[in-house]
């Protein structure tokens, strides 16, 4: 028998309350939300130490996965932060401040605004996915390297079900997305 964790216990628990109870999904199910929390708390740490909070690096990560020359206008900023303009304005004031990011006029439209990313923002982001690849590398340090592709391959299912009424899980913006190769 195998070694039993804390999702184990949980789902001995509920199968007494909930007779119906599922114990494979609810086992699946509680592991990813849980793997997703513990993975956000070591993202909140690791930021911590390298002076940042969450929605600083969001922004970063947004300017950064915009590619070369590493701007996008403030309001494609809230879209894909899914944030208040008024609060991004705050929160790009606070990163102005740290020389992370420079607000710079548009030079193919001079009426127009945009957010660009700084060197130091490049080194922060740099330091901080560092950080997050080494925190997710940990955690899967257990699986071998065919046991990832499987997992990978069972997960993608998983979401192409999910996605089966063209919402998609993740998105991109269109101005982000970079051809498939």
């Amino acid at each position: 028998m195998p070694a039993r964790d804390s999702i184990d216990r949980h789902i001995a628990y509920w199968r007494a309350e909930v007779p119906g109870l599922d114990p494979d999904v609810e086992g699946v199910v509680t592991r990813m939300q849980m793997l997703v929390r513990h993975l956000q708390r070591r993202r909140t740490e690791a930021l911590g130490e390298l002076g940042l909070l969450s929605w600083e690096y969001d922004i970063l990560w947004q300017l950064r996965a915009a590619g070369p020359p590493y701007q996008v206008t403030p309001t494609a900023l809230a879209i894909a932060l899914d944030t208040h303009p008024a609060t991004l304005t705050h929160r790009l004031d606070r990163l102005t401040r740290a020389g992370l990011v420079e607000r710079a006029r548009d030079r193919a439209d001079r009426r127009s605004v945009v957010v660009v990313l700084t060197d130091q923002g490049h080194r922060a982001w740099e330091s901080a996915i560092g950080s997050q690849a080494d925190a997710e590398g940990l955690l899967l340090a257990p699986l071998s390297e065919s046991e990832r592709r499987t997992l990978v391959r069972l997960l993608r299912k998983v979401v192409l079900a999910s996605e089966k009424d063209g919402t998609e899980l993740m998105v991109v913006p269109r101005s982000v997305q970079r051809p498939e190769h």
